[in-house]
């Protein structure tokens, strides 16, 4: 018997992240899963991502049916044992006989055939269960499934999230971090009436967002076949990351500075707004600035002097001008993006948040610095976390002059669409459970002439 394509894909691509060596959502765009059937690249998206986001009651029912601690598993075998089950538990479509051979047929190319008896020993006791619902089929987890739910995030983060926003909101949340995320779009050169007529014409079906002006949710239909995404017509991206690009609100012949800026989705946002003008667009990565010289350079605009720059926004900029807009998504914790990123919940550690802190800290210090009089500044993460956002502002903003939050009622009055997502500080909120999009946290910062 032979490994179908696409388990072994999900296979290899679970063992790569689960060494830390890469991110899940990247992985599955690339040439292993792009040379698969469509069929083999849904199957295998469905399993990467789902043993990830229910990875730790994966393990709970890895020990319970075996009797065994899971560090007694060599990583292979748990990893094999983590896709196999929730096949069996999750999956209605998927024959327990098919997981079950399979994952038999996994051990031995594994090079683990000693682990095959075991293997199959505790595959043979799992048995289907009501948490299939919770894929996609119940808006609301009922009690079997809330039991699951909580044993698929660390406690340390589920119990901030009930501190930090009380019980039944951090249940919504932690919900909505494990369910399969809306694929978004960013309309790049048209308008998005005329993306959907080229959709339907392609059997996809996509609505407008409900707060981006050039955002359009995929309903049904296969985008990854779409001749718009592959034109460049269209990216992949969130709604709430759309709506963070368009709170900068460059104006035509202005100088702008996007920080921390690849793979570059908002820089190409932000000279569509600009029209004509400058665009500084740096990064720390050398690798992914060499992706943004291959992709950018062809869907500038024609008038905007776009220059792209190698530097750590941690330490003193270079620059001796100053900018009228300013972009600084500082690199985080991403628990906004858990529904998408499901294995940083298993990688991030309390100590991160501070650590980062520290950085976002130094970065908002440095761009201040070459922040023009009357320029804005758009800090921004797509964390959660109290100390990698107001933390983080109140704490620069404290120790330095001359610097101003933008207040609810001046940016409802510049972005009345967006009024419902400003709290009362004036800060920039948005969370999965709440407006079906990625977490996001954003704060608008003016330089006083």
């Amino acid at each position: 018997m032979f490994v179908s394509p696409a388990r072994e894909a999900a296979y290899r691509i679970l063992r790569r992240v689960e060494s830390g060596r890469a991110l899940a959502v990247d992985l599955l765009q690339g040439p292993q899963v792009a040379s698969l059937r469509e069929v083999d690249r849904r199957l295998a998206t469905e399993l990467v991502m789902g043993t990830l986001r229910w990875r730790g009651e994966l393990d709970f029912q890895i020990e319970r049916l075996s009797g065994k601690p899971l560090k007694y598993f060599d990583p292979e075998v748990a990893t094999i044992l983590r896709l196999s089950i929730y096949q069996i538990q999750f999956l209605e479509k998927v024959p327990k006989s098919a997981a079950v051979n399979e994952a038999a047929e996994l051990t031995k190319a594994a090079r683990k055939r000693s682990a095959v008896g075991l293997v199959n020993a505790v595959l043979r006791k799992c048995e289907p269960s009501r948490r299939r619902l919770s894929v996609q089929g119940i808006q609301q987890p009922e009690s079997e499934v809330i039991q699951s739910l909580r044993r698929s995030f660390p406690p340390w983060l589920l119990e901030r999230w009930e501190r930090n926003f009380g019980p039944q909101a951090a249940q919504a949340l932690a919900w909505a971090s494990n369910l399969v995320p809306p694929t978004t779009l960013g309309v790049c050169e048209c308008e998005p009436e005329d993306v959907q007529r080229l959709f339907a014409a392609e059997g996809i079906q996509a609505a407008p967002g409900k707060y981006a002006g050039q955002a359009l949710v995929v309903q049904s239909g296969n985008i990854q076949a779409s001749s718009a995404l592959r034109e460049g017509w269209v990216v992949i991206q969130d709604e709430a990351s759309q709506l963070v690009g368009a709170l900068l609100a460059p104006e035509a012949g202005e100088r702008v500075l996007d920080l921390c800026a690849a793979p570059g989705i908002k820089a190409r946002q932000l000279t569509g707004a600009l029209g004509r003008g400058t665009l500084v667009a740096c990064d720390l990565s050398a690798r992914r600035l060499t992706t943004m010289v291959r992709l950018l350079p062809k869907r500038v605009w024609p008038e905007v002097q776009m220059f792209l720059i190698r530097l750590d926004a941690a330490r003193e900029l270079p620059f001796a001008r100053t900018f009228h807009r300013i972009l600084l998504d500082v690199p985080c914790s991403g628990t906004g993006t858990l529904a998408r990123n499901p294995e940083i919940k298993w990688r991030l550690q309390p100590k991160d948040l501070t650590r980062l802190a520290g950085i976002q800290e130094r970065m908002l210090r440095n761009a201040l610095e070459v922040l023009a009089p009357g320029g804005r500044l758009v800090y921004a993460t797509c964390s959660l976390e109290p100390e990698e956002n107001q933390q983080v502002v109140e704490k620069v903003l404290q120790a330095t002059e001359g610097f101003r939050l933008q207040t609810a009622a001046e940016l409802s009055a510049e972005f009345p669409a967006l009024a419902p997502l400003f709290d009362s500080r004036g800060y920039f909120r948005t969370r999965p459970d709440l407006h079906s999009m990625d977490g996001f946290f954003a704060a608008m910062i003016v330089r006083t002439p």
